[in-house]
């Protein structure tokens, strides 16, 4: 179960942000072996001048259209299965809502289960909270 906050600049409408997110669950999906409805997300719209980026560095150039994926998951995925999920997400939202490929970073980190408590102050790694 991942946790994705999606970094952007402010103005987007609620039918944007539903096609960057479901962009997203889909490639979580179908490339980085999500099970399908483990959807957790937050979206940060940043006013000018509150997301700074490199426009050229790695990739670019980048527009205002750039959008930051930080992804936290409790499961490591090897680098063959990181590599499809980028081609994927890219794919997916170029499609919808239209974003180029160089407008596109994502980061992942990796956390152990204790780091993790999915409610009721009881921590993931406790294996008795595990649901059937």
């Amino acid at each position: 179960m991942p946790f994705t906050r999606i970094s952007l600049l402010a103005g987007r409408s609620p039918a944007y942000l539903r096609a960057l997110t479901d962009a997203l669950d889909r490639a979580l999906v179908d490339s980085f072996q999500v099970p399908p409805h483990d959807r957790f997300v937050a979206v940060h719209p940043h006013a000018p001048g509150e997301l700074l980026f490199d426009r050229d560095y790695r990739g670019g150039p980048r527009s205002d259209q750039y959008v930051l994926f930080h992804i936290t998951t409790g499961k490591p995925r090897s680098a063959a299965t990181k590599a499809a999920f980028y081609r994927q997400l890219v794919d997916e939202l170029e499609r919808a809502p239209g974003i180029p490929a160089q407008d596109v970073m994502v980061v992942i980190a990796e956390s152990g289960w204790e780091d993790w408590s999915f409610g009721g102050g009881i921590s993931a790694a406790d294996d008795s909270a595990a649901t059937p």
